[in-house]
């Protein structure tokens, strides 16, 4: 281990920040439609497909930039990396609130920020490790993770106070949207200015740095038994995540909910994820314990997808999403990225979690797709039985070494 690593910079701080915070708006960037998809259609004229479309190319972009935004950041550095997704992030931030009133440029300056999104949330793990010893790594990428929910849960509650009624009582969205554009500048200028490289005094890669290139890293994570175990149960929990984050207004429906508890049941969630990311990493750094967290974040999920299938009273699915959002989120996300950084040595940090990030979006495709063909039930069940072969599969994971 490095000196470095040995008498960490009190700069990393600084450096999560300014990355923290491009996180959040960037997540603010993507769901800004998603709390008053009502009032954008009538806004734009458009249908329900059009609006969806606005943050449905978060996820199809995704699955086309992740590889090439890892391959950047891991080849070029954070630096470059990062500031690509803040450049991108600030400049069609901006762009979407001067042209907000146009449905078309409005769509092109999404995608613009969709491409933007991999450069960002690709890079926790690569922060991390080239900035915090391996005793703040968890706690590192958690505290980076939850940005993520804490960006969600601002747009949620912060765009429907800030659109505005025309004088026929329809909803303006433009200024709602400069305000969005001008945080996005704002963000997009700090991270320019404050974010570095690696610390001062450190001339190059330390132990736990990866000199593997990127196909060469992409190879041998691919080969990992353990990597492989960690794909599959990321295919199975994030993909869950991301199915019931986008269809949570089907399932309170059949439940019988108003959409003002629909929106409680969602912030609960992603609330309770910020809780469980601000207490568990911290708690596996201190153990140095990674797989036992991974166990219990897919255990800890089965009961609360049981709760949230069967459960038909409302206080029974807020528990069973604040138990959800609390380990899945809090523990599995994280933990999971930071273990496969630590069992992925010597390949590239980024690549890694940028594989994980992959599968999590391919199969919550193909679950959203289910729940809207199969139903919303059946999948609920689904979920239930693959958590519960997660838990086993968890069971076989060799423990990280942490450095």
């Amino acid at each position: 281990m490095t000196q470095r690593m040995e008498n960490a910079s009190g700069y990393r701080w600084v450096v999560l920040l300014v990355y923290s915070i491009i996180t959040v708006v960037i997540q603010m960037q993507w769901l800004t439609f998603a709390p008053i998809a009502r009032e954008a259609r009538i806004f734009y004229q458009a249908t329900p497909l059009q609006i969806d479309l606005l943050s449905l190319v978060f996820m199809i972009a995704f699955l086309v930039v992740c590889i090439p935004a890892s391959f950047v950041i891991d080849t070029y550095g954070i630096r470059i990396g990062i500031g690509i997704g803040g450049l991108l992030t600030g400049l069609f931030g901006v762009a979407k609130g001067i042209f907000a009133t146009d449905y078309t440029l409005v769509l092109t300056c999404q995608v613009g920020l969709a491409v933007a999104q991999p450069f960002i949330i690709n890079a926790s793990t690569k922060v991390a490790m080239r900035w915090f010893p391996a005793g703040e790594r968890a706690t590192a990428v958690g505290l980076a993770t939850l940005s993520q929910f804490v960006g969600v849960l601002i747009v949620m509650i912060a765009t429907p106070f800030l659109i505005q009624a025309d004088g026929e009582g329809a909803a303006n969205l433009t200024a709602m949207l400069r305000i969005y554009g001008g945080v996005a500048a704002a963000a997009t200028i700090l991270l320019l200015l404050f974010l570095r490289e690696r610390p001062s005094g450190d001339p190059g890669h330390s132990s736990t740095e990866a000199p593997f290139r990127f196909l060469p890293g992409l190879k041998h994570i691919l080969a990992l038994r353990d990597m492989q175990i960690v794909l599959l149960v990321f295919m199975v929990g994030l993909g869950a995540f991301n199915a019931i984050s986008t269809c949570i207004d089907q399932i309170c429906q059949i439940k019988g909910f108003s959409i003002e508890q629909t929106s409680m049941v969602g912030g609960i969630l992603l609330a309770a994820g910020i809780i469980g990311g601000l207490t568990l990493p911290p708690l596996s750094d201190r153990l140095k314990r990674r797989k036992a967290f991974l166990v219990l974040a897919m255990a800890g999920i089965v009961p609360a997808l049981i709760a949230m299938t069967v459960a038909v009273g409302y206080p029974m699915v807020l528990l069973g999403a604040f138990v959800f959002g609390f380990f899945l989120l809090g523990a599995g996300g994280p933990i999971g990225f930071q273990y496969s950084a630590e069992i992925c040595r010597p390949a590239p940090e980024s690549t890694s979690q940028g594989l994980i990030l992959l599968v999590g979006q391919v199969s919550g495709i193909l679950f959203v797709l289910g729940m809207n063909t199969v139903g919303v039930v059946s999948l609920l069940w689904l979920f239930v039985l693959l958590a519960i072969v997660s838990v086993g599969l968890c069971g076989r994971l060799t423990e990280s070494e942490i450095e």
